[in-house]
């Protein structure tokens, strides 16, 4: 059967990709190697890196105005400004003839001076500014070092992404019509790539030891993400055998869209609800094409990485409001900042935690974090006026936390109305149920909340105190273990008795061997990815 050779992982999100390898490694700005030439030489390396990274910036400027707008543009032009700062390339320039320094060194020290600067001082626009000379910092060592990184979001047709770890904002910046399939080494079915890598329907394989340094730039790939096996420098016999898996896998998603704009119903007639689950405004797009009934998680997040400070009310607005006009009507909950654990984000500077998951994040966070929590409300008040918005808490534990929210919830409508602002007054307010202790408190949390959504993905970890990502553990976390199916039970009655609607929202929910036991239960909705949509549909219509 040919010659290539076969690796094996953990497959993640189901389908087969056929491509060339792009290898994705994190850059090592170590300069430790590099020999001092001369005040002069030095200096002119300075200036080259200078102009270049100038040139490549404005670049990306003229892209950013076109694709997303000036305000999104506006970053990237600070760093510029602070660039052309006569003092900070006066002083590099200083410490290379005073001192011999290379122009890496001069860098390093320069832009960790006014790092060290800017995080000093009090006024928050200006320690974010710490965070624009990272990156110039960062920027500038890569050019003199020579270091090509790959642009995620610019990555040919028929690219095969590999790296040890994608990250929730490497992963964000992925455009599925160029690439044919994921293969990671870090993570496992419900780690933050593989939901994104379903989301988009790429086919994607983790847990493969050592994959970013296994292939070849260019390498011919074929990943079977069913099998979890990635074959490398196929036949070409191999290769047609996958093209007509391929071309078999297409014809199995048409004959699903008769569920585009089925109801949900089962055949002895019990509606259910199939929502999707998205990241980003514009995945709202693929939830309509697939027929979801709402969307059952919007994750904000997403709207927090990739810049140097928090999105503004406005920009918030915009994408909420976004979404509920898409969806005409139909149900939009959105999770508020669910941050910690996973999703690190620079400029909301969180400590070091020795237990980031069991730390301060997500609603946690965010109650510490009042203004920028309020923030975040006030954008989702005035968005609930274009559509039919709920608000989602995260990893809520006690009644006091809901409570506290409400306060802060009440709060924001108070000074949205001294502003005169438009706002939706009667909005629904729910928790997203992961923590055992909400499962084991859910009766008097359903007494505060108007809806319940089950996040299995967290809930199992808890539940089983095992990391979702750790492959040693991996036999621990399972969403069928015993203890998670009674504490899904416990949540799903302990709803049914308050009188208020219950979800999911974890990857459980399109789990066919799991959908029957749901449907049992009492679940009332089901949200999954958007590539998933039709297919739990029909299972659901199919169930007796």
């Amino acid at each position: 059967m040919g010659i290539s050779k076969t690796y094996k992982g953990t497959a993640v999100s189901e389908g087969y990709g056929i491509g060339n390898a792009v290898v994705i490694k994190e850059a090592k700005l170590d300069y430790s190697g590099v020999a001092f030439s001369g005040a002069d030489n030095e200096c002119k390396r300075l200036d080259d890196a200078v102009a270049r990274y100038t040139a490549e910036t404005k670049s990306l400027i003229d892209s950013l105005k076109k694709e997303a707008g000036e305000k999104n543009a506006e970053i990237l032009e600070g760093h510029l400004v602070m660039l052309a700062d006569p003092f900070m390339i006066g002083q590099m320039k200083e410490n290379i003839t005073s001192s011999s320094m290379t122009a890496e060194k001069a860098v390093d020290e320069v832009c960790g001076m006014f790092y060290a600067m800017f995080s000093a001082t009090e006024d928050e626009l200006t320690r974010q500014r710490a965070t624009d000379v990272n990156d110039i910092k960062n920027s500038l060592l890569k050019i003199l070092l020579g270091i090509e990184e790959v642009d995620i979001a610019r990555v040919p047709k028929g690219s095969v992404l590999i790296a040890s770890d994608f990250t929730p904002s490497m992963t964000s910046k992925i455009d599925p019509q160029n690439v044919e399939a994921i293969i990671g080494e870090v993570g496992g079915v419900t780690s933050h790539s593989a939901i994104i890598a379903r989301a988009m329907g790429i086919p994607c394989i983790l847990g493969v030891t050592d994959a970013d340094n296994l292939f070849t730039p260019g390498e011919r790939l074929i990943v079977d993400a069913v099998k979890g096996e990635i074959l490398s420098s196929p036949s070409e016999e191999e290769v047609n055998q996958y093209s007509e898996l391929k071309e078999r896998e297409k014809q199995e998603r048409l004959l699903l869209k008769e569920y585009i704009n089925k109801p949900t119903v089962t055949k002895s007639g019990v509606k259910k609800a199939v929502y999707a689950n998205i990241a980003k405004a514009e995945d709202v797009h693929s939830a309509v094409v697939n027929g979801a009934e709402g969307i059952g998680l919007f994750r904000t997040e997403f709207l927090y990485m990739d810049r140097t400070e928090a999105p503004s009310e406005d920009e918030q607005f915009e994408a909420y409001s976004t979404v509920a006009k898409a969806m005409g009507g139909k149900e939009v909950i959105i999770r508020t900042l669910d941050v910690g654990g996973d999703k690190h984000i620079p400029y909301l500077q969180i400590e070091k935690e020795e237990n980031p998951f069991m730390g301060l994040r997500a609603i946690r966070y965010c109650l510490k974090n009042t203004e920028l929590f309020k923030t975040q409300l006030k954008a989702l008040l005035r968005a609930a006026c274009f559509g039919n918005i709920k608000i989602m808490l995260p990893l809520v534990c006690t009644v006091d936390e809901v409570l506290r929210a409400k306060m802060l919830l009440g709060e924001c409508k108070a000074e949205l109305e001294s502003k005169g602002a438009a706002f939706k007054k009667d909005i629904r307010l729910g928790i997203m149920v992961a923590p055992p202790a909400a499962v084991v408190v859910s009766d008097d949390l359903a007494a505060v909340t108007d809806f319940f959504s089950i996040g299995t993905n967290d809930l199992t970890g808890y539940t089983m105190a095992a990391d979702r990502g750790n492959r040693e553990v991996s036999y621990l976390y399972d969403s069928e273990n015993p203890a998670v199916l009674r504490a899904i039970e416990t949540v799903i009655k302990n709803a049914k008795k308050a009188g208020i609607p219950v979800g999911m929202c974890g990857e459980a929910a399109a789990d066919a061997k799991m959908i029957p036991r749901l449907i049992e239960w009492g679940l009332d909705e089901f949200s999954v990815s958007s590539s998933a949509i039709l297919k739990t549909r029909k299972i659901i219509c199919e169930y007796e």
